[in-house]
């Protein structure tokens, strides 16, 4: 995704109240359902302007934050001194740019449905967390298209979650779960949003 789809909205983007308040949902969600420590060092894959890392940052060591979009991470950078842990921006295309790190979690909102290829997204995720490390990955049910009434380089609309759990389980997570996380309120409907979770098994492969 070499075109900044957010050149013109990354200024604005957190003005829009349902979607701060989407995204507060899903931090919440993944507060309750991950028990997050101190000396954790987190990945927020599509991390954009940072409402998802800055409810998780007061609770974990570092996130280093992901994003294709040179705006969104400007905006990001400028507000880097109010975020409560450590915090890293890289501007790369995970599905294009080899990534050789590991992390204790990967979290994400609102991204997914921007990525061709999900279940090689998984692998790659599998690949970039140590034993025992998690997965909370929030992103659209199914829907008829209507979401998303601008082009943003969106590959789906939304997912099933039977489907997504499958794909996450067959990349070799385990504990796979997917939770309700949230309900986005637009004029012409209303759009659910789930948290999957899982983590990298600490197994030793016999």
């Amino acid at each position: 995704m070499s075109h900044d789809f957010f050149a013109e909205k990354a200024a604005s983007y957190e003005q829009n109240p349902q979607r701060v308040d989407n995204v507060v949902a899903i931090g919440n969600a993944i507060k309750a359902t991950i028990p997050l420590q101190s000396g954790m060092q987190l990945l927020d894959f599509g991390a954009g302007t940072g409402l998802l890392l800055q409810q998780i940052a007061p609770w974990v060591a570092k996130i280093t934050a992901l994003d294709v979009s040179p705006s969104m991470n400007a905006q990001l950078r400028a507000k880097a001194a109010d975020i409560g842990c450590e915090l890293e921006v890289l501007e790369l295309d995970l599905t294009q740019t080899p990534f050789q790190r590991q992390f204790d979690g990967i979290i994400s909102s609102m991204t997914l449905h921007h990525i061709a290829d999900i279940p090689a997204l998984l692998l790659q995720f599998h690949q970039l967390l140590r034993p025992g490390a998690f997965i909370a990955l929030a992103d659209l049910d199914t829907e008829d298209g209507s979401f998303h009434t601008e082009d943003t380089g969106v590959f789906h609309c939304g997912f099933d979650r039977a489907e997504i759990a499958t794909q996450a389980r067959a990349a070799g997570f385990v504990e796979v779960q997917v939770h309700a996380a949230s309900v986005v309120q637009k004029p012409h409907g209303q759009y659910p949003v789930f948290l999957l979770t899982g983590r990298r098994s600490t197994a030793v492969p016999g």
